[in-house]
């Protein structure tokens, strides 16, 4: 990889690659797509930080944040992954190879991503084998995990002595804790790795290895019609957003409308029954199926949706890593087998460094994960630095009109405002407010991590930004001249990349309707 940072972009592509595989589509890049953003995060985390900061409040920052920085990255990112032809690196090495870490950066996150969630992936198919039981486990409390204070919330009468979940707590919450779980006293008592987990864990990778194996393959012909099915993915980009953001709302509906009842049950705050993270879902959904006629068979359907949610998520990111490394390296990986070989020890690899989180700390690790390396400010930095490339460096108008080769007209004007202006100053003012109300992370609200675990967080998080500095200092050691003439050197755009304004031109005059000489939008 050093060698592959400290490279300079030719100017012009200068190794034959072979081709690449393409969408069929229309209909399989929007689904592919849609797999993509709605994700697990959709079905526990927008519910769980909906309820952390203040409820129905909650929206009016979201929409604000969705406006001005959601829809605009991800256009931005759609746009020029389609623009480019290239992956999650060379897209940026092509634009401003100065800045290509955010690239090597973006797929560490992607790693480390991968890593961790695929363990829900685990939990999940635990319940949903439970759910074949003659009766479902964690409705009941005459298992060998329950203790005595369990109770049955169906069966609990408001009558009862039930004042503080101290003296009871219910059979769904032992069998998340101390079932699936088996949950330590802490992220220092590391414990014993669970061989069922161990097992499901290996299942999800296998399942993940064959939807990836292969990557996209088109098996219809490729002529001028593979380029027509793309030429609306701007208002696609927008419509997916939307999609997404109205999963969560429905989401968030079903979860609060079950911890209310939880919590007029057990008679205590909702916020004794809330769970963080992934938990939520393990806590409140198969409450909610326990109340429904034919519990099991509600079961199973939940939680297949659950691991076709996880699995989707989990190869759109694997097939995100094997792309950027075989854009990078073609010679060597597009070769036979090499390919598959590759993803297979990149699973192997996930898998065996995943088994930590399917020990008695799981969950502990799980939140780190969560917390300092896949969200919060590593995020707001990728995304600062992504709109300040395409707005100032590479050039916003330069990059609409790239976007109007493709698709016949160019993006609403809003798109290049957020991209200069809104999207990079919201997300520093966030950032900054962030590490000024900083707050060590405590997993549950309660259980405050030793200090070396914070460390460890934030030395994962720092792993994957340092690589911009690094191959920063990487490029511009390789140039000759002034410390400026390198920087301007090194934030050229490849020539190969800036001709492609010319070629999709002809491109999209060609597909323009014989009859009425206007241009064919789908």
């Amino acid at each position: 990889m050093a060698d592959s940072l400290c490279h300079l972009p030719p100017k012009a592509s200068s190794q034959k690659v072979t081709e690449r595989g393409k969408w069929d589509s229309k209909k399989e890049f929007i689904l592919s797509v849609a797999g993509a953003i709605i994700g697990l995060g959709n079905v526990w985390r927008f519910p769980y930080l909906c309820y952390k900061n203040g409820g129905g409040a909650f929206f009016i920052p979201y929409i604000l944040f969705l406006v001005t920085c959601g829809v605009p990255l991800f256009i931005l990112e759609v746009s020029l992954g389609q623009y480019t032809s290239q992956g999650g690196i060379m897209c940026w090495r092509m634009v401003c190879p100065l800045l290509e870490g955010i690239g090597y950066a973006s797929q560490i996150i992607i790693f480390y991503g991968c890593i961790s969630y695929v363990v829900i992936l685990a939990w999940a198919f635990l319940y949903f084998f439970a759910s074949f039981s003659a009766e479902l486990p964690w409705a009941t409390c005459n298992n060998t995990w329950n203790t005595d204070s369990c109770v049955v919330l169906n069966n609990f009468n408001a009558t009862a002595n039930w004042t503080s979940p101290v003296n009871a707590s219910s059979s769904i919450l032992e069998f998340w804790q101390r079932r699936v779980l088996n949950i330590s006293t802490g992220i220092e008592v590391l414990g014993n790795i669970q061989g069922d987990l161990a097992l499901y864990l290996l299942l999800a990778w296998a399942l993940c290895y064959f939807c990836v194996w292969k990557g996209v393959r088109s098996t219809g012909k490729r002529n001028k019609d593979t380029l027509i099915v793309h030429c609306s993915f701007c208002r696609d980009s927008f419509y997916l957003c939307l999609l997404n953001s109205g999963t969560s709302f429905i989401s968030g509906f079903a979860i609060f409308s079950v911890l209310g009842y939880m919590s007029q049950k057990q008679g205590v705050d909702i916020a004794s029954v809330a769970d963080s993270g992934p938990g939520l879902v393990f806590i409140v959904y198969p409450q909610a199926v326990t109340l429904l006629p034919f519990p099991r068979f509600w079961s199973m359907c939940f939680f297949i949706m659950i691991i076709l949610l996880g699995i989707d998520g989990q190869f759109v990111g694997l097939e995100s890593l094997m792309t950027s490394l075989s854009d990078v390296y073609p010679s060597q990986i597009r070769k036979g087998y090499r390919r598959e070989l590759l993803l297979l020890l990149i699973c192997a690899v996930s898998y065996m460094l995943g088994l930590v989180l399917v020990s008695q700390a799981g969950a502990y690790i799980l939140s780190i994960f969560d917390h300092y390396v896949c969200s919060g400010p590593t995020l707001l930095l990728m995304a600062i630095f992504q709109s300040v490339i395409i707005g100032w460096i590479y050039g916003a108008d330069r990059f609409c009109d790239n976007i109007e080769d493709m698709i016949g007209y160019k993006p609403m004007s809003l798109l290049k405002y957020c991209w200069m202006y809104a999207t990079p100053l919201i997300c520093s003012g966030t950032l900054v407010f962030m590490l000024l109300k900083y707050t060590p992370l405590k997993f549950n609200n309660s259980y405050v991590y030793p200090w070396w675990a914070y460390w460890i967080g934030w030395f994962l998080a720092m792993s994957s930004l340092s690589m911009i500095p690094v191959t920063m200092v990487c490029k511009l050691a390789k140039e000759k001249g002034t410390l400026w003439q390198r920087i301007k050197l090194c934030s050229r755009p490849a020539d190969d990349l800036t001709m492609r304004t010319t070629t999709n031109a002809s491109i999209s005059a060609s597909l323009q309707a014989p009859d009425t000489g206007q241009n064919i939008k789908v």
